[in-house]
């Protein structure tokens, strides 16, 4: 386990863009075999679109990545946080700091994007994707992003983590995104088991139908445990689904000046 970790305190970055880039490109491949859905549309343009926001996201991590290491470095030199103050096996550490990690990095902000109003539309550029594939899930608008990663930063002091345990997070939830956004067939014997602990592709598909109550459900990326926990869980099959929003045309979704401009756009109605 201690050669596990200090793999993750000295990853490089080109190791973790490996990983990054690694798990989009080997579920999209996947979900050209084994489609979910089998949309008309062009698969390289889509993509195209949607790692614009990727881009976006890289240029603001590599400028609160700073802020976070800072945190990592204060933390763990003032042993701060509740993993330092516990004193468990690196296994429990592991596993501990990674379930709540999802809570502040993913259910937390996510769950307040949907219920205030002026984040929400920031949000809808994730939600506005009739075509819901491995691509979806880097479709962040850059004032998305801050609202999330001021947050994780927040978990990152209150846990007291590590530069190790942030890496392995970062790259484990990244995996999950790319997983449950990706757009393939998943029998429901499988995909609901899985359900139980973590969020399944499928359980993850519900969050993208494209009218409430559905859109304000199943707001966690790694476990589904926090969506049992605050009662947010919800499970359908995927064929009784609908992509994107309701207030929305769906032909703006590859619309990237719109896109852009949507969370400032006093013509969208929001439904609050």
């Amino acid at each position: 386990m201690e050669s596990f970790m200090s793999f993750w305190e000295h990853i490089e970055n080109w190791q973790r863009i490996a990983i990054l880039m690694g798990g989009m490109v080997f579920f999209w491949l996947l979900e050209g075999y084994y489609p979910l859905f089998r949309f008309s549309f062009k698969r390289y343009r889509h993509a195209g679109v949607n790692l614009v926001f990727l881009f976006t996201t890289i240029l603001l991590n590599l400028l609160l990545g700073a802020v976070t290491i800072a945190v990592c470095s204060w933390v763990t030199k003032h042993q701060f946080g509740l993993i330092h103050w516990l004193h468990l096996p690196l296994w429990a550490t592991v596993l501990l700091s990674l379930f709540f990690m999802d809570f502040f990095g993913q259910y937390l902000p996510h769950y307040a994007m949907h219920k205030i109003k002026w984040m929400w539309k920031f949000h809808m550029v994730h939600h506005s994707d009739t075509k819901v594939d491995v691509t979806t899930g880097t479709r962040h608008h850059p004032g998305e992003w801050l609202f999330r990663e001021s947050s994780t930063i927040l978990g990152v002091f209150l846990l007291g983590l590590p530069i190790g345990l942030y890496f392995l997070y970062r790259s484990t939830t990244a995996i999950f995104t790319h997983f449950n956004h990706a757009n393939i067939r998943v029998p429901l014997w499988l995909d609901k088991p899985i359900s139980w602990i973590f969020v399944s592709p499928n359980m993850h598909k519900v969050h993208h139908h494209y009218k409430r109550p559905y859109t304000d459900t199943n707001y966690g990326n790694i476990f589904s445990l926090w969506d049992r926990i605050f009662g947010t869980f919800v499970y359908d099959d995927p064929k009784n689904l609908h992509y994107g929003l309701d207030v929305l045309e769906g032909s703006t979704d590859e619309n990237l000046g719109y896109q852009f401009k949507l969370p400032f756009n006093k013509h969208v109605k929001t439904d609050y």
